[in-house]
């Protein structure tokens, strides 16, 4: 399945439902398990729906396979375009709703630095060679799961910074709570994907990095997820061939390129010691060129960025504005005068 979160207009403003694309439509799901179980004579139907398909992503994670086995009953059972218990709109045209990030709340954030070729690209900038320890195990920082975007949101342009940056990224979502997991067993932990754009402030995170420490503020202000995501059943962890478009002109292509690390190397090694839970987000980590570091190119304000993952969508987001005043003066960087 394709799962998207998205915003229903009501009286009293915007709700976040949990809906799946189908044929061009988005169905609600929660309203459309409601409809299946008092079609077949369930008792309760509305509470169980809520129980087992509720309207949100991380409820529906937590829920583990029962939830997305009665998620995809729900869908399956959906004909034309019905009412729900008490008159609701079940589906709606695909457009015609606005999208939000599909786990608008995730429970961590992990972001990996997974491909060799970034790395060494990374390396060569320091005039360094790529430290060996970078083979012994995959290594990540602990991103800010509290700044998470959409599709179709604009990218914040920190105050602080002159150089904002996209990294073009996919992520892995745990489905399935665990600890010391073994490489061979976590796949079965992951239960799905999605796109992500791990933004940037360049100037004040090469700051940071250069005192061993962070990234932090050059990363925390906004993440972004979407535009869906993507079950595990339908996409076996490879990652697709991958292009960054910025003002509809292609700026470059993984031309397929796999990360040196993969997906149930990294959440093996994140559990270890420590529990991994439904709705932790593994980011891969951009490959070479996936970001504009890489290609000492940036984006301007009001560029608009296309990350474009094939049969995981296409991420649109449009760079903001600098604005808001800073309280300090960063003097290593020229972020401000």
């Amino acid at each position: 399945m394709k799962l998207v979160t998205f915003d229903v207009p009501t009286p009293l403003g915007p709700i976040e439902r949990l809906g799946a694309l189908r044929g061009g439509r988005i169905v609600d799901l929660n309203l459309a398990a409601a409809l299946l179980y008092r079609r077949t004579g369930k008792a309760r139907p509305e509470a169980r729906a809520n129980f087992f398909v509720p309207p949100c992503l991380l409820g529906l994670l937590d829920g583990g396979p029962e939830s997305l086995t009665e998620a995809r009953r729900a869908l399956d059972a959906v004909r034309g375009e019905p009412a729900g218990p008490h008159g609701e709109r079940v589906s709606w045209k695909e457009g015609a709703v606005k999208l939000k990030a599909p786990l608008p709340r995730p429970r961590s954030l992990r972001d990996f630095f997974a491909f060799e070729d970034h790395a060494k690209a990374g390396s060569r900038r320091r005039n360094e060679p790529l430290p060996p320890e970078w083979y012994d195990q995959p290594v990540f920082y602990k991103g800010n799961p509290r700044s998470i975007l959409g599709p179709g949101d604009v990218i914040p342009w920190p105050a602080f910074t002159r150089k904002l940056d996209f990294e073009f990224e996919i992520a892995a979502v745990v489905g399935k709570s665990g600890k010391n997991i073994s490489v061979k067993e976590a796949s079965r932990h992951i239960a799905g994907y999605i796109v992500m754009n791990d933004c940037s402030a360049r100037d004040i995170q090469r700051n940071e990095m250069v005192c061993r420490m962070g990234p932090a503020k050059g990363k925390d202000f906004a993440t972004v997820l979407g535009p869906w995501f993507v079950t595990a059943d339908e996409c076996n962890g490879k990652i697709p061939e991958l292009k960054v478009r910025v003002n509809g002109k292609e700026w470059s292509s993984s031309q397929g390129a796999q990360p040196y690390w993969n997906f149930p190397t990294m959440l093996s090694h994140a559990s270890q010691g420590e529990e991994m839970l439904p709705g932790d987000v593994l980011g891969s980590g951009t490959y070479f060129k996936g970001c504009g570091l890489d290609m000492a190119r940036w984006v301007k304000p009001g560029d608009r960025i296309e990350l474009d993952a094939g049969p995981l969508g296409i991420l649109k987001n449009k760079a903001g504005q600098p604005s808001g005043k800073v309280h300090l003066k960063y003097k290593k960087t020229g972020a401000l005068a």
